[in-house]
């Protein structure tokens, strides 16, 4: 069968194959590569081979053994391999799996190796997007997505264009998109939330909504920027009142108006941004003096406030940056623990540091912050060690004395021509 004397020698070696794998009992390979060996006429010794057919034609025989012999294994292991299968129930992951009434009726349980807050775990560490997107395949993402504690909406999380929100028709359908988001996780247990895209005129209406739903007991991260807009949108400052802000740590407001008149429960507030911030002074006074865990503090361009105070009360003050406020005219610095302070303007205001005896490091950015920096700095400022003035339109020619500063480290003196410099 398949020696040489055969007709069909590939035809017949491809049914003895099939046969001998049929056979109960046939396990050893190396007893069929023996039979396969005899049956192709290359069980005579190797020299009768070189003698009667040559060199190569024993090469070739012995190419034919090899290839047969490759192929037996190659179908032994794809029973083996269907014979496993057969055995091994088939089994889907718990994530994937459908707690609830499927269409056919069966109901599907979570398997018991890995517990439903597991997956919730895992869920929670996905980006914003692709924790939406597995909630709409998996009941049990989607209880998960209820629990999700970080939401960022902006467009690129949502995925979106840049000029989508320009567009009316697109914008309120992405609208209506991310407030079933939100009708879908109703807020509780959410520990940070960024609104970053929305325009006053189409969806002030919702983003109202969005904050009533978002600002409960227990958010620690809130970030809100609205679109560029004539009319910025008006913050509601009532939900953080009465409980609702003690537990915010860090408050980012950009481009809306904020005024806080009532009593205000910020205990747990350490990092306060505002920036095109319609507040004043006083109003900003009413803020400060109930943020008394306040350590970071950055105020830009808010034109509303003339006049800066920083209350004695803010004991944790580390860092305190005021940029571009036009209209400001004089600062008052009474914290005593801060210890950077970065001053930029288009022109000089007054700087009364008071008690701010710890302050190391200065950053002054302003027509005449040099001859300012040299005059007032070095007895106001004992234990200052970084110094940086950026100045234009100032003609210097008396140098900066040593000796005014004992502690001094780094020192950086930037003359320019022009602000844009």
């Amino acid at each position: 069968l398949g020696g040489p004397t055969c007709q069909r020698p590939n035809s017949c070696r491809r049914d003895f194959i099939r046969l001998a794998l049929a056979l109960p009992g046939f396990n050893s390979r190396f007893r069929f590569v023996r039979l396969f060996y005899f049956f192709s006429g290359e069980s005579k010794s190797r020299d009768r081979h070189r003698q009667g057919r040559g060199e190569n034609g024993f090469r070739a025989s012995a190419k034919g053994v090899g290839v047969g012999v490759l192929s037996i294994i190659s179908m032994q292991r794809e029973q083996r391999r269907r014979q496993t299968r057969a055995r091994v129930p088939k089994t889907r992951s718990p994530a994937l799996q459908q707690d609830g009434d499927s269409k056919g009726g069966k109901k599907m349980k979570y398997l018991p190796d890995l517990p439903e807050d597991i997956w919730w775990h895992i869920h929670s560490l996905m980006p914003m997007r692709d924790a939406a997107r597995a909630a709409c395949v998996s009941r049990t993402f989607m209880r998960s997505w209820r629990r999700h504690t970080s939401l960022t909406f902006s467009r690129k999380t949502l995925g979106v264009d840049d000029n989508v929100c320009e567009m009316d028709g697109k914008a309120r359908d992405l609208t209506g998109k991310v407030d079933k988001i939100w009708i879908q996780h109703p807020g509780i247990g959410v520990k940070e939330v960024k609104i970053k895209f929305f325009d006053y005129k189409t969806r002030a209406y919702y983003l109202d909504r969005w904050l009533q739903i978002a600002v409960t007991p227990g958010i620690e991260e809130l970030t809100v920027i609205p679109s560029v807009s004539k009319q910025k949108f008006n913050f509601p400052c009532s939900l953080l009142s009465e409980g609702g802000g003690n537990s915010i740590r860090c408050l980012n407001l950009y481009r809306c108006v904020f005024c806080p008149t009532v009593r205000l429960g910020l205990r747990s507030l350490t990092q306060l941004e505002l920036f095109d911030v319609r507040i004043t002074g006083n109003e900003l006074a009413c803020l400060l003096d109930n943020s008394v865990a306040l350590q970071q503090l950055a105020l830009m361009y808010c034109t509303k406030i003339i006049r800066l105070k920083i209350p004695s009360l803010l004991q944790r003050l580390i860092t305190l940056e005021v940029s571009n406020c036009k209209r400001l005219q004089a600062i008052e610095i009474e914290a005593q623990c801060l210890s950077n302070f970065r001053f930029t303007s288009d022109h000089l205001v007054q700087l009364s540091f008071g008690e701010a005896l710890q302050l190391k490091t200065l950053v002054m950015q302003c027509r005449g912050a040099l001859c300012y920096a040299r005059a007032n700095i070095p007895s106001s400022l004992p234990n200052l060690e970084t110094l940086s003035v950026y100045s234009h339109y100032e003609m210097v020619s008396t140098p900066m004395i040593g000796s005014k500063f004992p502690f001094l480290k780094h020192l950086t003196v930037v003359l320019a021509a022009s602000p844009s410099l």
